[in-house]
């Protein structure tokens, strides 16, 4: 199979192009390589679908982060880009595109008159914590949409009534407007394009065809998901208005932050205190990781800030990969902010080895105020000199 090109090399931009630049090259590539004006020519398919799934990635500024960040391994998984197999998929997912967004509907909407739509995306939230986004977890969300009225069946029209065909357009949906040279398709100002029209609507969805319900929905989220990545759930959004495919639902994970890990990509990185001693002779520590604590071997001459690796303690790769994370453990040397007198004995003795040049022996209070009010060589243990008057 060969390798996916650069979705920038695809659109023919730069990596930092804006979104209107990413829209204007599609609309040219899209033009170039339509189906309709290279009949029967298999690489312009190839080409149109290619720059499709480029534009549907890079377009959308999620989807553009993580493909700026992991390359095709980001936009592959779920809530990932398009993988368009067909034409006809291209048609579904920019139906709005092709016919009245960025290329000004010069194409008609698609070959076969009207073109069914697909429903709307939605998005819900969940927040999980580390070691659920390290194992995996479902988690179950809830969200609302909206579902085929009962009484009219979707249709939009009184009980024992139906809708007719749109006469502006002929039940197309669409209209023709000429421009100088141009003819543009636009969609119905009358029936909005859905190519009938209602006389008596319903009461119950007051002829939308549509009511509000809540949902409840399994989310099965995958190991090692990271904080702001999204999950699709296919076939669960919006349904369609006009009889195509429902919509998606988007499930936004958030992550909270773990009082010991801080996360870097699929590595994990922990910062553990150790004592002078331990720095200085080496020990056995204990570390915590996901699984449980660890034994870790600090080294004699350990210096401050050192790191240890722990290797596949980390995160699992969230694209369904075999490679795990690692787990850093940083040592940082604890300084004690009380002494007692045995304690501060030594590290005296120790500094006098090291001919290091410390604070001397701190005075109590009395002994401060004896010798602010009285010259310390003329003060004697029991009878210190008071100030004369003059």
């Amino acid at each position: 199979m060969a390798a996916k090109r650069d979705y920038y090399e695809v659109l023919e931009i730069t990596r930092t192009a804006t979104r209107e630049e990413i829209a204007t090259s599609y609309r040219q590539l899209a033009r170039k390589h339509h189906p309709d004006r290279n009949p029967g020519d298999a690489d312009s398919i190839t080409r149109f679908k290619e720059a499709a799934e480029a534009f549907e990635v890079l377009h959308d500024p999620q989807k553009r982060e993580r493909y700026d960040r992991f390359g095709h391994a980001g936009v592959d998984g779920p809530g990932g880009g398009a993988h368009f197999t067909d034409v006809e998929d291209i048609f579904q997912a920019f139906g709005d595109i092709f016919g009245g967004g960025i290329f000004g509907d010069m194409f008609g909407g698609g070959r076969g008159g009207r073109r069914v739509r697909k429903g709307a995306d939605l998005e819900s939230e969940v927040t999980i914590n580390l070691l659920e986004a390290a194992r995996g977890v479902t988690r179950p969300i809830r969200f609302r949409r909206h579902r085929r009225c009962d009484e009219c069946q979707g249709s939009g029209a009184a009980k024992g009534t139906q809708a007719e065909t749109c006469r502006y357009c002929n039940g197309r949906g669409r209209v023709i407007q000429s421009s100088g040279i141009l003819r543009m398709q636009a969609t119905c100002p009358s029936c909005r394009g859905t190519g009938q029209t209602i006389k008596e609507r319903c009461r119950s969805c007051q002829g939308e065809g549509f009511s509000i319900e809540e949902v409840e929905q399994n989310v099965l989220i995958p190991r090692g998901i990271d904080d702001q990545m999204r999950i699709r759930i296919s076939g669960e959004g919006e349904p369609s208005p006009d009889g195509g495919p429902p919509g998606d639902c988007y499930c936004l994970v958030h992550v909270t932050e773990h009082p010991l890990f801080h996360r870097e990509g699929n590595h994990l990185i922990c910062r553990v205190p150790i004592t002078f001693s331990q720095a200085a002779l080496g020990a056995t520590i204990e570390v915590p990781t996901l699984d449980g604590p660890e034994e870790l071997e600090v080294p004699a001459g350990t210096q401050p800030a050192e790191v240890f690796t722990l290797k596949r303690r980390g995160m699992p790769d969230p694209r369904g990969g075999r490679q795990i994370g690692d787990l850093l453990v940083q040592v940082n040397i604890e300084v004690p902010r009380k002494l007692d007198a045995r304690r501060e004995e030594l590290i005296r003795q120790l500094a006098e080895l090291e001919s290091s040049h410390v604070s001397p022996h701190r005075k109590s209070f009395l002994e401060k105020l004896r010798g602010y009010f009285v010259p310390e060589e003329n003060a004697t243990p029991d009878k210190p000199v008071k100030d004369k008057k003059k």
